[in-house]
């Protein structure tokens, strides 16, 4: 790489520090080249979790610029302090400090590879309600997908609709992608529109082309049991994501649908018994979508905003508060972001 990977904190109560230190450790390889936009002693903490595995405590190197991350010695964990240090945070416990904190360190990390300075940013976990008491601007944002399409948005001089966003989710079996992510049930319903799922086919497959070198097979998941049943159970399908769909033919888009909610999920997952017939599923809300990926296991599922002019990927977990400062958290996930990250990088 000829540019280094940004690895945002995440809220220092929680998981997100001892899974970059833990990913540090036992990646180092993959590591290198990456850094953390993050705080020293909160680094330098969850870095003394692992000593009592036999592990020699991991040297935090401190930089100033993302470059020198790329010539780090090996086995040692980059550091790009974010400001003034915050007041260390305790563990499992909702923060305004670390809210603000974890905010602050996205918009830098954002901000770097808006500027090119970074090739991409891996984000930790954040709390939300943590992000939410830090006050303006982070309370306004539900989550790392909104605060970056506004971010991005903001760089490019556009209104948020303007630069419209979805969240994939992916492993190695499985991909789905949202047309609405962090609503009500109630509001995402109404957000089921010809518009919308249009919308979302069309950055699907501009996101996935360049990865899979060929236009992706999309399936569309129908919203109600059965995908209506001719109407016997809603006209949604028939009304609202069929006319998407042949419009997205029409252009030339490899979609098809909308499938029986209950069973598309399993003919798009790639097994050894059973080849996907389709690269990614398009679903019509943030649970229909991510309990199939979750379920096939955490521990690889990443995150991944589409739609943005940066690379951004991220665990599919959260914070973990009941288990924060044990050192137990599995860094999986985080590996697999990273993985994908440098992936995206090189395409």
């Amino acid at each position: 790489m000829h540019l280094p990977i940004a690895i945002t904190q995440g809220d220092a109560a929680g998981i997100g520090p001892e899974i970059i230190a833990k990913a540090f450790i036992s990646q180092p390889e993959l590591l290198h080249g990456c850094f953390v936009a993050g705080d020293l002693a909160t680094m330098r903490r969850a870095s003394s979790l692992f000593v009592k595995d036999g592990h020699p405590a991991l040297p935090v190197a401190v930089i100033t610029q993302p470059e020198e991350a790329l010539n780090t010695p090996p086995r040692c964990l980059p550091l790009l302090q974010i400001g003034a240090p915050p007041p260390l945070a305790p563990f499992g416990k909702v923060n305004a400090s670390a809210g603000e904190f974890a905010g602050r360190c996205i918009v830098w990390a954002a901000q770097a590879a808006l500027d090119k300075k970074v090739h991409a940013l891996v984000t930790a976990p954040i709390h939300k309600e943590a992000l939410s008491a830090a006050g303006l601007p982070y309370c306004q944002f539900p989550g790392h997908t909104e605060m970056l399409q506004w971010l991005s948005a903001k760089h490019k001089g556009v209104q948020n609709s303007q630069l419209p966003v979805r969240m994939m989710l992916a492993n190695d079996e499985l991909r789905t992608v949202l047309v609405s992510v962090h609503m009500s049930l109630r509001n995402a319903l109404d957000a089921v529109t010809t518009p919308n799922v249009l919308e979302t086919i069309r950055i699907t497959h501009q996101a996935l082309q360049p990865l899979l070198d060929r236009a992706p097979r999309i399936a569309v998941a129908g919203l109600n049991p059965h995908a209506g049943e001719g109407g016997l159970f809603g006209r949604e399908e028939i009304d609202i994501i069929q006319p998407a769909i042949t419009a997205a033919r029409q252009s030339g888009l490899d979609a098809y649908g909308p499938f029986a909610p209950d069973t598309v999920f399993m003919r798009a997952r790639q097994s050894a018994q059973h080849p996907a017939e389709f690269d990614v599923v398009i679903a019509m809300y943030h649970d229909q979508g991510l309990i199939p990926v979750k379920y096939l296991g955490v521990e690889k599922g990443v995150n991944v905003t589409l739609g943005l002019p940066l690379v951004r990927t991220s665990p599919d977990h959260g914070t973990a508060f009941d288990i924060a400062g044990t050192g137990a958290a599995d860094a999986s996930s985080l590996i697999e972001a990273i993985r994908m990250a440098k992936n995206a990088c090189a395409c």
